[in-house]
């Protein structure tokens, strides 16, 4: 229903890029961070979907007033939210992917495709905005891509193109990443990793997003706390402006998907930062922490302020190993 719901918005927001202007930013990092949300291992809340889907509505009405009527009257368009969550669930089966019984398959993955791909740009688009970069171009085809495919009137030669199209998007988001990680942190160099643990409190961080690393590591500094990368993190061993503090000590453990037996009953607290977050065991739920669009329910989540206070906490709190 959030993507339902995006798409709808993007219906509207067209209209703005069409006549050759961006979109608001809040609102292009709104649908971004709304892909981002709904890929795998992100987000498990239900209620931050609902909050997210409250701010959809009140984004699409917003365009609604500013736009006026569009050439597009698909559904996704003229749907209001329903007020309760159950509703919302009930909604949320005209959203499905299969709901349509009577649309051409080829047109129907064509669209999933596209979306697919548009969720796959928002992971690196949301962590270069979240270093102050962005691409206008990449930004106007989140909206353009997602109406595209609420259009019956386009052929499978049509969505074909737009497909293709995602995949020039990706390319270009991933050089926009290149260029704000390599700008922020300087060119990454070989360097060994450390894969054993030293002694005392520790923090591991899992995910992608350098941004919550090298604020961590700011706050951690002089507390005898050493830092961790799990998975997809261990680039960041390369970046001269991340290797240059002393307690990013090495990284832990494999790949995110061993997580569940690797994080069994851990000495240290686990902070995950994007897509990088498995349903969690009783064994270690009391140290878990969340960030950015990732949350769990009843998971501390550390918001906006980035204030990692209760995460070093519970660093101290449980000490880590007694010896290397």
């Amino acid at each position: 229903l959030l993507i339902f719901q995006i798409k709808g918005i993007s219906c509207y927001a067209k209209e703005i890029v069409e006549k050759g202007e961006n979109v608001d930013k809040d609102i292009v990092s709104f649908v971004e961070n709304c892909l981002f949300t709904t890929l795998t291992n992100v987000n498990f809340d239900a209620d931050v979907h609902v909050e997210l889907l409250k701010r959809s509505q009140e984004i699409k009405e917003q365009l609604r007033s500013k736009v006026g009527a569009i050439k597009n009257t698909t559904e996704h368009a003229t749907y209001n939210l329903s007020s309760t969550k159950a509703e919302m669930l009930q909604d949320a089966k005209k959203a499905g992917i299969m709901y349509d019984q009577d649309l051409d398959p080829d047109i129907r993955s064509l669209r999933q495709t596209i979306v697919y791909g548009l969720k796959g740009i928002s992971a690196y688009g949301h962590q270069a905005r979240a270093l102050g970069y962005y691409d206008d171009q990449v930004d106007n085809f989140y909206i353009r891509a997602l109406e595209a495919t609420t259009d019956d009137n386009l052929s499978v030669e049509e969505l074909i193109r737009w497909t293709m199209r995602t995949g020039d998007m990706s390319v270009a988001v991933m050089k926009k990443l290149d260029e704000a990680n390599t700008e922020v942190y300087s060119n990454p160099t070989p360097h060994k990793v450390n894969v054993k643990m030293k002694k005392g409190p520790f923090i591991i961080v899992s995910g992608h997003d350098l941004k919550d690393l090298e604020m961590l590591l700011q706050q951690t500094e002089g507390k005898g706390i050493n830092i961790y990368t799990h998975g997809e993190m261990l680039p960041a061993h390369g970046y001269p402006e991340l290797k240059k503090y002393p307690h990013l000590k090495g990284n832990f453990g494999t790949a995110w998907q061993n997580q569940q037996k690797e994080f069994d009953d851990i000495k240290g607290p686990v902070l995950f930062t994007t897509n990088c977050l498995m349903p969690v065991k009783q064994s270690y739920a009391d140290r878990v922490f969340t960030t950015e669009v990732v949350s769990y329910p009843e998971m501390v989540h550390i918001g906006e302020d980035k204030d990692f206070t209760p995460v070093i906490n519970k660093a101290l709190e449980l000490g880590g190993y007694e010896e290397d």
